[in-house]
Order: structure tokens, then C-alpha cells, then sequence
């Protein structure tokens, strides 16, 4: 999901209808990281670095990007990009 002037990722399981992991410029612990981007498209790379981050933990190498009907580009191509250049496959 996006607002204005946040970005929300999450790692859904469809088969038991729970959240995995999340990620969004809301989060406390990269609060600090966000503070040193400029634009909404930056913050987009770090939100998608940190899930990637917690997908890797989990040990889960291929997932279904869903856009939510968004168009493909901008904060949701980046969020798409920084998942990808950590290696999770969609």
C-alpha cells in the first residue's frame, strides 16, 4: 500500500490468510536510514531493502510481488527493484 507519504510492504502467506513480515517508512528501526533520503522513491528503496532483508531471514527465495492495482513505476517499481537487487526471486 501507499499513501502520500508512506509506503507499506508486507509478506502474506494465502494459504493461512496471516502476515509474515512488514515493512514501511512508519517503522522505528529505519528511522534512521530514512532520514538521510530525500525523495519518496529513496524511501521506497530503503523500505524494500528491509523486507528483503526479513524475507532472506526467513528463508524464502521467491515470492508474488501483487501491486494492489498500482501502476509499475515510481515508489512501486523501486519498493519491486530493492526486493530484487537482494536476490528474491518473483
Amino acid at each position: 500500500f501507499k499513501s502520500n507519504k508512506h509506503i507499506y510492504g508486507q509478506l502474506i502467506d494465502d494459504n493461512t490468510q496471516k502476515t509474515l513480515l512488514s515493512s514501511s517508512t512508519n517503522d522505528k528501526d529505519l528511522a534512521k536510514d530514512l532520514t538521510s533520503t530525500s525523495t519518496k522513491v529513496e524511501q521506497s528503496k530503503v523500505v524494500g531493502y528491509s523486507l528483503a532483508k526479513k524475507i532472506k531471514s526467513k528463508k524464502i527465495d521467491k515470492i508474488i510481488y501483487d501491486r494492489n492495482g498500482y501502476r509499475y513505476h515510481g515508489r512501486v517499481k523501486a519498493l519491486a527493484e530493492a526486493i530484487r537487487e537482494k536476490g528474491i526471486n518473483f
